[in-house]
Parts: C-alpha cells; structure tokens; sequence
C-alpha cells in the first residue's frame, strides 16, 4: 500500500515525498484509516516503526479544515493535544509535527519543564491548534489560567505507559477534567500492561486495538549479547569493548543519574569523548548533548531510562545497557533506540551475578535465551598474569634441576654494613654485622665530648636563654654520658 491510498491530502502527501517515504509501516497502515474516521485507537507498536507519523498524519488531515491566514489567537484555539512523558518525547513529536505539517497554515507549539514559562506563555497567547505538552507544565499553565482547552476535539497520549511509571496519573486526571467529553481519543504506547489496559477502559470509548506486533514483543532485526562481568570491572570492559569493537554511535543506559556521571568521567579519563543526560541536567545541557550525538561530534551518549525516552536517531547501531533495568519492560524501551526502519542493530548488556535475576526476567519476557559471550579483555588479562608468573626468576630457578636448594633469603646478621661517622672530632668507619647492638661500638661506649670550649658552650647557652630563665640556676655542662650501657654476656 502506498501513502496515497490513505485518503491524505495533497499538502501533507508533499511533506511525506520531501522526507522521501513512499509506502507507510504497518503500525501507519492500520492506525490511520481508523483515525481518519474519527475512531478512539489503542495502539501498540515496537519503538521506531513509525508510531509518532502514525498518529501525526492523520491529525494533521483532520484539523486542516480549521487552517487560517488570520493573525487574531482566536481564530487559533487549541483543538489537539498530545501529551507525552519526557522534554525530549515532546520535542521529537514537535518536530515531526512540523515537518509534516509545513505545508499547511495549522500552528503548533509545545510546553515542558525545566525552562523559563514566559517564552510558552507569549506562544499560546499567538494562538496554536495543536499543542505538545508534558503533564506537569501543561498543569501550570492550566492552573495559571494561560491557556483553555475547552475546544480540544484529538486527545493522544503517547508513551501512556511511561506516563503511568512516572506517576503522572494523578496529573493526566486533572488535565481530563478540563477537557471536553465529545472528543477522539488516542493512546499509543510500546507495551500494554494491566495499568495501561485499565486506563483505556476508562478513557477509550470502543476503541480500535492495533498492535503490529506481539504485545511486549521486539525487533527480529536486534542481535542480543550478554557479557558477564562483575560490578567493580564493568567501567574497565565497556571502555574494553567500544575500542576494540570500533563502534560508531552508542547508547549507553546506566539507570542512575550519579552512575550516569561516574561512567562519563571514567571514558573520559580513558579517551572516549562522551556525553552524559539525565534529569538533573538543565534543558539547554541535554539539547547540546544531544545534537552533539545526534550530528556525529561524539560517539558515545550516557542516559537514564526517563532522559533517553523519545531520542529519535538515524542508524544507531548499538545500545549498550552497563546496569539491567529493574523493570524488565524497560529492557524493550532501551534496545527499541536501535534497529530503526529495517536496520540490524545490536543490544549488549553487561551482567553482574547480582543481576542475573533480572536477566532471567528480561528472558522471559522476550520468550528466549539471550547469547552469553566471554570478554577477550578478561581471557586477555588473565593470559598475560599465567605468562608473567611462567616466565619470573623464581620459577626459573625452581624449574632447574639437580642444582642445590639455596635460601634466598638475607637477613642483616649476615651482612656486613660499613658507615663512617664523625664522633669526638675523628672519623671512625662502623661495621655493623647483627642487628643487635655492637658491644665495641663507639656510638654507645664512649661518652660525647663536644669540640667546643666550656666558654662557648656558655655563650651559646645565655644567648638562647629567655628573660624568663635568666634567674635558673646553670648546670654543669662536663662530657654527655653514653646513651645506654653496652649489652653485657652472660
């Protein structure tokens, strides 16, 4: 089937030739006749078929009736609204939004967190039909007053079961309130669990369920690959793999933001030129981040879950997970960044013994066993140790034969160590030969007699003394006796 059969209109059909597809996916195929009709959808699609066109394309059609020249924000009220869970989910929809829609007069604009509120503020006053937004900031907006949803005829949530991870239920609710009760109702998500099915009781009214795969399925196209390594040398043998593997564009999951942290400054402390996103960085530090990675400036980008949710990058090749997810469904949103429009693509975790619990859980969702490979770094490392014990002096004296046992070891008894000294204006050479005192040994025989007279040592003595001491008696200043008796034999 071809983009032409699915009843869109000239405009958007422009769009789709610009970016040069011509036929659609089945998650498009299905999705927007069902749409153009005006029917409420459940859909479920792995990551990176096509789901966000899917949902785009025939929006765009359906509000084309509504297009104006007109500069007044009343002729521009809010008619869509797509609610997604992260900043970069809504802006990939944004974008997607834009290009399909750029040869139409529909205005969009989208509002999340984490940026000044004004700069949205300004563009919902111009007036928008379509709006992008994540629930807590549409919240603001709506509590504020900046903004009515009154006239909103497409709800989608997108990602609606990221949404409900993140505890965003509570806020979706009061956004429902507002909203008005005759209205199309969209929810696409990568996997179907009970909360989310629950959810679409509640707000899909007889709902058209497509899902292009198996629920909770992935790509065939994905080459799994476990590497077991413990804990404290993960770090050690991803920096390992990515140089010996000449990889052009990772994504890396770590599943905390200080992990996050630790695992960028340790590849670059090894040469690896990385970025790092994660909830605590700034919008503008995760945008340059990721058009750094995105551009090929950098070839490696460190993530949590929630930060890489919606990244939407050409022929990625690999994702690597250096932590499994706790959640085993967050296994399928990990590796769905790579494998993109019928590209392989490669998934690689590495494996702690702490963590094959959670690989068992990963396996039985995926319904197989994923491959188990040894790291040639670790079988490398432990070669080298094997040789350098083989080939030390030791074992090569041990390895001799008929040759007598000999006792390398040396103790001071059987050394003779020579020091000269100066003692009582001479030198004198000193042999030590024990380490216990010598009984004959000036240094502790012969009392110190100093080369100085009994009047400079006067001298020395009240030029030193304080006022304070002036009044003391002075003492006898004859020959220091010796420091201790010499041992005597018994």
């Amino acid at each position: 089937m071809l983009f032409e059969q699915l009843g869109l209109s000239t405009n958007i059909l422009r769009a789709i030739a610009d970016e040069g597809y011509v036929r659609p996916t089945p998650i498009q195929e299905k999705a927007i006749p069902a749409i153009l009709e005006g029917k409420d959808v459940m859909g479920g699609a792995q990551t990176g078929t096509g789901k966000t066109a899917g949902f785009t394309l025939p929006m765009l059609r359906r509000l084309e009736k509504y297009e104006s020249t007109s500069r007044s924000p009343a002729k521009h009220p809010v008619r869509a609204l797509i609610l997604v869970p992260t900043r970069e989910l809504a802006i990939q929809v944004s974008e997607s939004i834009k290009t399909y829609g750029k040869y139409t007069n529909l205005k969009s604009t989208l509002v999340y967190g984490g940026v000044n509120i004004d700069t949205q503020v300004e563009s919902i006053r111009n007036g928008v039909e379509i709006l992008v937004a994540t629930p807590g900031r549409l919240l603001d907006h709506l509590q504020q007053k900046y903004l009515s949803l009154s006239r909103v005829e497409v709800l989608i949530l997108d990602e609606a079961d990221r949404m409900l991870d993140m505890g965003f239920l509570p806020d979706i609710r009061k956004i429902l309130d507002t909203l008005p009760e005759n209205r199309q109702n969209l929810m696409f998500s990568a996997t179907f669990s009970n909360e989310i099915k629950k959810l679409a009781n509640q707000l899909l009214n007889e709902p058209v369920l497509i899902e292009v795969a198996k629920s909770n399925s992935i790509n065939n196209l994905i080459t799994h690959v476990v590497y077991m390594s413990r804990t404290n040398l993960k770090a050690e043998h991803l920096v390992h793999l990515l140089k010996e593997k000449n990889l052009d564009q990772v994504l890396i999951f770590s599943r905390t933001k200080s992990g996050v942290d630790r695992l960028k400054k340790y590849m670059d402390q090894h040469g690896i030129v990385a970025a790092a996103i994660h909830g605590d960085k700034n919008q503008l530090q995760r945008c340059q981040a990721f058009n750094d990675f995105k551009q090929g400036r950098i070839n490696v980008l460190v993530a949590t879950d929630v930060a890489a949710r919606g990244l939407d990058i050409d022929e990625l090749s690999c994702v690597i997970n250096f932590e499994l997810p706790t959640n085993p469904e967050d296994y399928i949103h990990r590796i769905g960044r790579t494998g993109r429009a019928g590209s392989k693509g490669y998934a690689i975790s590495l494996v702690s013994p702490e963590e094959k619990k959670q690989l068992v859980e990963i396996e039985k969702l995926l319904q197989k066993k994923i491959q188990v490979e040894q790291i040639d770094y670790a079988n490398k490392k432990q070669n080298e140790k094997l040789k350098a014990k083989n080939t030390s002096p030791q074992r090569d004296k041990k390895a001799g034969r008929g040759e007598p046992k000999q006792n390398h070891r040396s103790t001071v008894s059987d050394l003779n160590i020579a020091e000269v000294i100066y003692f009582n204006g001479k030198h004198i050479n000193r042999e030590i030969k024990s380490n216990k005192a010598n009984k004959h040994d000036p240094l502790f025989t012969q009392p110190y007699v100093s080369t100085k007279s009994e009047h400079e040592l006067n001298n020395d003595s009240v030029l030193k003394t304080t006022k304070k001491r002036q009044g003391k008696r002075n003492y006898n200043r004859g020959p220091v006796p010796a420091l201790f008796a010499p041992p005597v034999n018994k």
